[in-house]
């Protein structure tokens, strides 16, 4: 039984610091990612269209472990923005191909400065991040 207590409790979890800590990035993101008028999830989008201007709505998903339900209307809000269009691919309409607009391209200098002012705010040394970031990728490719 007292296993089963320990199991339970939140401080012996591997989940909710990853919670915590994703949750905490993201609201430091936010005033940096207002001044672009994105949210964190399009500028995860735009991160991805800006190193492959052009790809099918599935294979963004893939990328962005987004699913379609969540994905389709942040598209449809970022075209109205001018940031992307989407179009029907021409040998298969039922695939839907992104593109990154010239606005979207436009936004990309004003975003550069985000991972430095983001650096500036979370206090770990590059050992720690690559580290980091080699155990969180290790974790998504297991999932």
């Amino acid at each position: 039984m007292a296993a089963d207590a320990d199991a339970l409790r939140l401080e012996n979890q591997i989940c909710f610091p990853l919670y915590a800590c994703a949750k905490e990035v993201v609201r430091k993101y936010k005033p940096y990612l207002d001044e672009i008028g994105l949210t964190y999830t399009q500028y995860i989008a735009m991160m991805v269209m800006w190193e492959h201007k052009k790809m099918n709505v599935k294979a963004l998903g893939e990328k962005l472990y987004l699913d379609s339900g969540t994905l389709s209307p942040m598209l449809k809000k970022m075209e109205a923005a001018g940031l992307i269009s989407r179009t029907r691919s021409a040998e298969d309409e039922r695939n839907l191909i992104v593109s990154i607009t010239e606005k979207g391209e436009g936004l990309k200098g004003r975003a550069a400065e985000i991972p430095a002012k983001m650096g500036a705010c979370i206090s770990i040394t590059p050992e720690d991040a690559m580290a980091l970031h080699g155990l969180l990728h290790r974790i998504l490719r297991q999932m």
